[in-house]
This record gives structure tokens, sequence and C-alpha cells, in this order.
């Protein structure tokens, strides 16, 4: 009976660790936490909701006020952090210098393909994740963590200004492990192995073959 409950606790605890997992990777990604620095439509973006939020407003895919939501709550946990101030709705395109962004040239965006797609499927995954955890957090990570080191180690140019070059801070890290752990496994057939396979055995030898 001890073995079963013990059993019984310990799928518990690794069926909520992707729930948790997907909580942690949504408050980052929501919450606007540094994961790196590369150069984008606005500037210099730090978080894959900056790089989403500028493509989404220059490509008018979706409504202002839908992108203006999303960034928010990340604008409001930036301003109590540094300035202890709330920044207003009405001026939160200036703070992420996002007025002039349809004008801006994609080609920015076009030399970084797998960070734009990675941020993509990062900003849904964590939304989705909240209902349903899923995969797609984990393939955007591993595309924008594919797509820095493509940028930073692959490709490396000659001159490049200190404040505009590509930077992973170490909480991309932690990114990279929540994603992982947000996937939900199905602890039963992991603790199961692998079915047993049936073991032939030999025929037995007839009277009348004997007689043969």
């Amino acid at each position: 009976m001890a073995n079963v409950s013990a059993v019984s606790t310990s799928k518990g605890r690794w069926s909520n660790l992707s729930k948790y997992a997907s909580r942690i990777f949504f408050v980052l990604i929501f919450l606007q936490v540094p994961l790196f620095r590369v150069p984008c439509r606005s500037g210099i973006c730090s978080t894959p909701m900056q790089v989403t939020s500028s493509q989404l407003i220059s490509s008018e895919i979706f409504p202002l006020p839908l992108v203006k939501a999303m960034l928010y709550p990340g604008a409001v946990a930036n301003g109590l952090i540094t300035s202890r101030t709330v920044p207003s709705w009405d001026n939160l395109l200036n703070v992420y210098n996002l007025i002039n962004v349809k004008e801006a040239s994609a080609v920015t965006d076009l030399q970084r393909l797998e960070v734009l797609a990675g941020s993509y499927f990062s900003v849904a995954g964590a939304l989705i994740g909240i209902l349903k955890p899923g995969r797609m957090s984990m393939f955007g990570t591993l595309l924008i963590v594919w797509g820095l080191i493509k940028e930073g180690i692959l490709t490396k140019p000659t001159k490049v200004d200190p404040e505009r070059a590509v930077y992973v801070y170490p909480t991309m890290l932690l990114a990279l492990v929540c994603s992982f752990l947000s996937v939900k496994y199905d602890m039963k057939k992991v603790t199961r192995g692998a079915p047993s396979r049936p073991v032939a055995k030999p025929l037995r030898s007839s009277s009348k073959a004997k007689l043969k």
C-alpha cells in the first residue's frame, strides 16, 4: 500500500509540473522579462512580445487596441520597477517606439526570421499554455535560440555597434527550461516501459514425425 501511495503522489507531482511551468513561461512572456537583445523594426527588442507587437502593428493583422492590451501588463511591470510609475494607455506606443513602425524597413525582421517566427509561437504558446499546456512554447523558444545562435556565432560581422549587438540574457535559459517542462507527458506510458515481447516456444514433434 505504501508503494502504491508513493507512486500516486509522484504521478500527481509530475502531472502538475507542466501546469506550473506554463504559468512561469506566461509570466516571462507577458510581463516582458528581457530574454535577448536583437535589432527589430522598432529599434532594439529584448522580448518576444516586443518583436511580435512591432510586426503586428506594421502589418496591421491585429487591431491596435488588442496589441496594446498585450503590451500593457509588461509596460506596467517595467514602469513600476524602474520609475515607480504606471504608463498611460495613450502613451503606450511611445514607450515602445512603435509610432512610426509602419514606415520602418522590413529588412531587419527578414534577416532574423527564426527570431520573428519563434516570438510568434512563444507569445501564442504562453497564452494557450494557460488553458492547455502544449508544445508551441517549446517550438517557439527553440526557434529563437537557433536564430540567436545563427546570428551570434555563425555570422560574425567585422564591425558591430555594441548597443545593437545581439545579446542573450541568463533568463533565456529559464524560459527554455520552462518551455520544455510545459509539455505534458503521459507518465503512465513512461513508467510502464516497453511491452514485453512474447517468446516463441519450439514446436513439439509429433509421434508421426518420429515414426518417419
